[in-house]
């Protein structure tokens, strides 16, 4: 039975704030295009990869698995 009373470790809770990074810096992405309604390349290309990459990384940083301490 594990000592610590949070469902993830240190290294889930690290690659999930990197991931919560990338989703805001999709959304930003998509914020700084100049084209109007975001219809230009980084609203409509560039920030939504770096968002759906944002996501996927979120999904590997639960389901990946801890060192275990011996």
């Amino acid at each position: 039975m594990s000592k610590s009373s949070f469902p993830f470790s240190r290294k889930n809770y690290k690659l999930m704030f990197i991931g919560i990074g990338l989703i805001i810096l999709g959304f930003v992405i998509i914020g700084m295009d100049s084209e109007p309604h975001g219809n230009g390349v980084l609203g409509l290309t560039i920030g939504p990869i770096v968002t759906l990459a944002g996501f996927i990384f979120e999904f590997y940083a639960i389901f990946a698995k801890s060192e275990p301490n011996s």
